[in-house]
């Protein structure tokens, strides 16, 4: 049998919130709803699909148990299923039932009437033996380990200062414990998509087994600078005159305040660079700092400022 992605049919992630996974769902029942599609059978099977999804995902209890099979396994969608393949040794299994649900044989196998207990099928037991309704029964012999929790992803969007320097911001996570804070250490020099570690706050291990890790994906929030490789871009606003004539301006960087030479005649996005300040590079330097001047007027102009604008656009 085919092993379903549930969280796949919902387009969701692993990690939503059960508001996410109830949102998602009335978005897409709605969408393939057949009373829309009348005489569209494949709308009518995608909307069996979407109900199934959300039969195990919106149930805590459900979603737990099929979070644990999943960990154990790492399934994709549409894969051949046979529970005597896959890590159980000797153990031979024996499944009969009738399809009574309208959904997929997966579906029934686990979670419908008389169907496999994961509690059971994955933990410590020996030679246990289970009924159902409708004259299923799962037969099993041998001898299951702690299983660790599954790994997830989340991922976080830092400025480029606390890549550069190394921070320990303090963010909201959730656990198998619940929604905690943590504080989280980023490295100095971290590049966009590293990841970081944090052990035992993945999924729930199963039969006295350790939880599962989470790690961290960092991405750059863009709050005045940008990352380009190793340097980093910044804006420089410049008045008009100041471009056109050239002269000295104060800018504030990462490193503090310095002070820049503006070349006179400079045109809007042109770049001044101050090497060695940029992020930093994996020989244990840094690239350069490139300001990119951005043309700005007064917020508000004098009477004297005025008339010269004035005369400047007369003689031009």
């Amino acid at each position: 049998m085919k092993y379903q992605d549930y969280y796949e049919i919902l387009g969701v992630p692993r990690d939503a919130t059960q508001d996410q996974i109830k949102k998602a769902y009335r978005k897409l029942a709605k969408a393939y709803h057949p009373d829309a599609h009348p005489g569209s059978k494949e709308h009518e099977e995608k909307f069996k699909q979407i109900n199934e999804a959300y039969e195990v995902l919106g149930k805590p209890e459900n979603r737990r148990k099929y979070d644990q099979l999943g960990s154990r396994f790492n399934f994709a969608d549409g894969f051949e299923f046979d529970p005597s393949q896959f890590g159980f040794g000797n153990t031979r299994y024996e499944f009969r039932t009738a399809n009574t649900s309208g959904f997929s044989d997966f579906f029934d196998m686990f979670f419908g009437s008389g169907g496999l207990n994961i509690d059971d099928l994955l933990g410590n037991l020996r030679g246990a033996g289970f009924g159902g309704k409708n004259g299923s029964r799962f037969y099993s012999t041998g001898n299951y380990g702690p299983i660790k929790g599954e790994d997830r992803e989340y991922e976080i969007s830092i400025p480029i200062t606390d890549g550069l320097f190394g921070a320990e911001p303090r963010i909201g996570i959730d656990t198998p414990y619940g929604r905690r804070i943590v504080e989280v250490k980023i490295p100095k020099g971290i590049q966009p998509g590293g990841k970081i570690r944090l052990q035992g706050l993945g999924g729930k291990g199963a039969a006295g087994g350790p939880n599962g890790d989470l790690y961290l994906t960092v991405r750059f929030s863009e709050d005045g600078m940008k990352l380009n490789g190793h340097d980093i871009i910044m804006d420089l606003p410049v008045y008009p005159w100041v471009a056109a004539l050239g002269g000295e301006q104060t800018v504030k960087t990462p490193d503090g305040r310095i002070t820049v030479r503006v070349p006179e005649g400079i045109q809007s996005g042109g770049k001044i660079r101050i090497p060695g300040k940029g992020y930093p590079t994996p020989a244990g330097g840094r690239g350069d700092l490139l300001l990119s001047v951005r043309l700005v007027n007064p917020a508000r102009l004098t009477q004297r400022q005025r008339r010269l604008y004035e005369q400047l656009r007369d003689e031009t």
